[in-house]
């Protein structure tokens, strides 16, 4: 089977550190402007991921996500390494995930 395309994945987090909420311009920002250069995008918003995580010190975090999808039919590397660049700035996150798998249309 021929892969045709490909799913990129942003999760970012609700709130900052302090458990603030993010701003909703910053999510609807990405959402305009994912929708405009892709021609679509989906965003989960309204039942946030849960996700746990390690620091490294055996200390558990938690987080509330969102997470965005777009399909595309070839991967701008350049355009999402600098996408995450910025979006890791704009969150005040050390890192963003955004992740890319090869999907067959059916």
């Amino acid at each position: 089977m021929e892969f045709d395309m490909v799913l990129i994945e942003i999760l970012l987090p609700l709130n900052d550190n302090s458990a603030m909420p993010f701003p909703t311009s910053l999510f609807r920002d990405l959402q305009q402007q994912l929708a405009e250069k892709f021609g679509g995008v989906t965003t989960f918003m309204r039942s946030p991921a849960h996700g746990l995580w390690d620091d490294g010190s055996g200390v558990t975090h938690h987080d509330e996500m969102v997470l965005f999808e777009v399909m595309a039919e070839a991967l701008d590397a350049p355009f999402w390494q600098t996408l995450k660049g910025k979006l890791a700035d704009d969150f005040d996150q050390n890192d963003v995930v955004v992740r890319a798998t090869e999907i067959t249309r059916l």
